[in-house]
């Protein structure tokens, strides 16, 4: 039932998009992602179970830019993560092989692309770990509206903490096919705060009709704002990509606990600091839309018997005001 529900979320809010058919530029982007191992249609229900959302972006007056600058955007997005054990419904704790947890926050990024085609994002985000993030009642409210069984055990998650968190995110372009169907980038990033800090790198593949890195999907960069030169660029984007990376971990709140707290909670574990994560997943956008759904693999993340996890990230996006 959850997984047929999950399904249904995604291909409903996609199936709007062949109603549009217009050819401008647009400066603005609203839309949402949604993060569920239910994607996957395997019955998990497990690890990192939900996550969602809402983002808006708008692209700065390019005008001013220096040479080197294609455009830069700033985005605002509020977001929810919420992590169970083996299931979120638990009897006994001795079957706990996972913190009950969550993650609430409010952020603001500012993105520079250039037209090298390498890219650069930093964050911050504020926001709160434990019983303060609403991840009980976000997964209560789900669960019972829509059929699910009621979660039990949240009176053992992580306990609450004031959560600040900046990130600054590389990509670094490297190659693109003679007939530019295909690509690679360097990606990387370094996360500091005192609920998650840690650095990763890895490399993105796509292939298919692509645009460079300054306005596509995949940089989340379709959005103009007065641009020096006219756009070159595909109307449309439709591709596949892979994006294997390698993480290392310093400290994860919520699996830890609290950073500065001295009651971190009643169930906490030690993190494997390398993990090693995979990303397979397919674009389209035209126009006002974006749609994109991949699956995510990552090695074991948790010094406990938890498994390797999984899930899979739908997220859909609107233009509009040019």
């Amino acid at each position: 039932m959850k997984a047929k529900f999950a399904l249904v979320l995604l291909l409903v809010s996609s199936a709007t998009i062949a109603g549009f058919s217009q050819t401008k530029s647009y400066k603005n982007e609203l839309g949402f992602r949604s993060d569920n191992d239910a994607y996957l249609a395997m019955g998990l229900d497990r690890y990192y179970t939900n996550g969602l959302f809402i983002t808006f972006r708008s692209a700065l007056n390019q005008q001013y830019l220096s040479p080197k600058l294609n455009k830069r955007i700033w985005e605002a997005e509020v977001g929810q993560k919420i992590f169970t054990p083996r299931s979120a419904f638990i009897t006994d704790p001795s079957y706990i092989d996972w913190p009950f947890a969550g993650y609430l926050y409010a952020g603001g990024s500012l993105i520079w692309l250039y037209n090298s085609g390498s890219t650069l994002k930093t964050t911050l985000q504020i926001g709160t770990i434990g019983p303060a993030s609403l991840a009980q009642e976000a997964q209560t409210f789900l669960h019972e509206n829509f059929g699910f069984y009621t979660p039990q055990g949240w009176q053992y998650q992580i306990n609450n903490e004031l959560a600040v968190n900046t990130s600054m995110e590389y990509n670094y372009f490297l190659f693109r096919s003679p007939r530019k169907s295909a690509d690679f980038t360097m990606a990387s990033y370094v996360n500091i705060g005192n609920t998650f800090t840690g650095i990763g790198m890895g490399l993105l593949f796509r292939t298919g009709t692509i645009n460079q890195l300054f306005n596509s999907a995949s940089t989340n960069s379709r959005i103009t704002n007065q641009p020096k030169t006219d756009d070159l660029s595909n109307n449309k984007e439709f591709f596949f990509y892979a994006k294997p990376m390698i993480h290392y971990r310093a400290y994860d709140a919520t699996v830890e606990g609290g950073l500065f707290s001295s009651d971190k909670g009643p169930f906490i574990f030690d993190i494997k600091p390398l993990v090693f994560s995979q990303e397979l997943g397919v674009t389209y956008a035209k126009n006002r839309w974006t749609a994109t759904f991949s699956v995510i693999f990552k090695s074991k993340e948790i010094e406990s018997v938890a498994k390797p996890d999984k899930y899979g990230s739908g997220a859909i996006y609107y233009r509009f005001k040019n």
